[in-house]
């Protein structure tokens, strides 16, 4: 055992107990495998702002926001009073609300390609939902995305993100638009929609090189396919969308995380004549659910996405660049190979001299474990896998704060290895 798992096990006893009692009751003691970590990962009892705390009493900076959700951070004041107010009205019932008219609103007048909108509950759902209109559409049945892509944990998709081809998935690569060429040349007639992100969210926070969305999306077109766009993650980087920053217009849109307002949602938005498919009038597609648009996510979510405003959006950036550019020096400064892909406000960290190209399969597993571990015993919270997500509430003087824990947990990991 490490002096730095040493150290995160005597300051973390109650959540190992914790750990413990999951283990009897779920397997491996988790219900979020991305958020798992070993020796185990802490139980938080609440956040507040940029904050969580955990039931030993420690107090942490979120550095990844719920997986990127948080965009406003724990506890949002505006957003709390919403949910108080929609909940003393009931939290659900088999009818339209007005916040989900105004959620729908809102996406529609923000991204240009979006004409009408369709409400899930999760960025899985709207994974599955879009491509079933694509299926439905176009009468096929495969799937072309990037190897190593990630559109929610559905059979389909996760073929992608293990990098093997699946019985209704073809895979080609990210950032080269004549892969997708000749993948779609091959197998065209086949091939029902193109599933892309702009930025590789589980591979690494992998940015789409200029041009590459749209030159991808034409390929798509000119096949008979549907394209579709996954700003699950990526929303957060353009009041319009990662679209917007790519001039590219997707058929369908996927939505998640940061349009809830911190509550589980998802949505498919885009051209209408393919979102009238679900349209019960029809009856060419039977779409239902629960709680899809229920009155509190959508209560949230409208107040999310309207204080997302383009100033915010920008001074997150800002604040993730000065992060980027503190923990590089800090890395410089003793030795550690050390590297940072950025887009936005969004990070993902490696120990290797330049961030490896789009992957699952890491080669620094055990310094970046180490780092992790570390940066939680200096008060840092963020993803196993070395990604972060700022939030509107993070300021200035935090980033400074923030960046010299950081800067102490790389000379703890540097000592380990000495």
């Amino acid at each position: 055992m490490t002096r730095i798992e040493e150290e995160f096990r005597r300051r973390t006893a109650n959540s190992a107990a914790r750990a413990r009692a999951a283990e009897a009751v779920m397997p491996g003691g988790d219900t979020r495998a991305a958020a798992h970590h070993a020796p185990y990962p802490l139980t938080l009892e609440r956040g507040g702002g940029p904050f969580v705390w955990d039931i030993d009493g420690h107090r942490y900076f979120d550095l990844v926001g719920n997986y990127t959700s948080l965009v406003h951070g724990h506890a949002y004041p505006p957003i709390v009073e919403v949910l108080r107010r929609a909940a003393a009205c009931g939290t659900a019932w088999a009818a339209r609300c007005e916040a989900q008219i105004e959620l729908a609103a809102l996406l529609v007048e923000r991204v240009a390609s979006v004409e009408k909108v369709r409400f899930t509950n999760s960025g899985t759902e709207a994974a599955m939902l879009a491509m079933h209109i694509a299926r439905v559409a176009t009468g096929r049945r495969k799937i072309l995305m990037a190897r190593y892509g990630y559109h929610g944990s559905q059979e389909d998709t996760e073929i992608g993100l293990m990098g093997v081809e699946g019985p209704n998935t073809y895979l080609a690569e990210f950032g080269n638009v004549e892969s997708f060429e000749r993948a779609l040349a091959e197998h065209g007639p086949e091939i029902a929609c193109v599933l892309l992100e702009p930025v590789m969210g589980s591979a690494g926070i992998v940015a789409a090189p200029p041009g590459f969305l749209a030159a991808v999306c034409a390929a798509a077109h000119r096949a008979s396919a549907v394209f579709i766009l996954d700003e699950v993650i990526c929303f957060r980087l353009d009041v319009g969308g990662a679209q917007a920053r790519h001039g590219v217009t997707p058929d369908l849109t996927l939505f998640g995380k940061i349009i809830g307002g911190g509550l589980p949602v998802g949505a498919v938005g885009g051209r209408e004549e393919l979102l009238a498919m679900t349209d019960p009038t029809k009856g060419m597609m039977f779409v239902s659910g629960t709680f899809n648009g229920n009155p509190l996510t959508t209560a949230a979510g409208v107040v999310s996405v309207r204080e997302l405003t383009a100033e915010r959006i920008e001074r997150m950036e800002q604040y993730a660049t000065a992060l980027r550019h503190g923990l590089e020096r800090g890395a410089a400064e003793i030795g550690l190979p050390f590297s940072v892909n950025q887009a936005g406000s969004l990070l993902n960290l490696f120990f290797t001299p330049t961030p490896p190209p789009a992957t699952i399969v890491r080669t620094d597993y055990e310094p970046i474990r180490r780092f992790h571990l570390a940066a939680l015993n200096r008060g840092l919270f963020f993803a196993p896998r070395g990604l972060m997500a700022l939030s509107t509430v993070i300021t200035e003087p935090m980033i400074e704060d923030i960046v010299e824990r950081a800067r102490a947990a790389l000379r703890d990991v540097a000592t380990e290895q000495e």
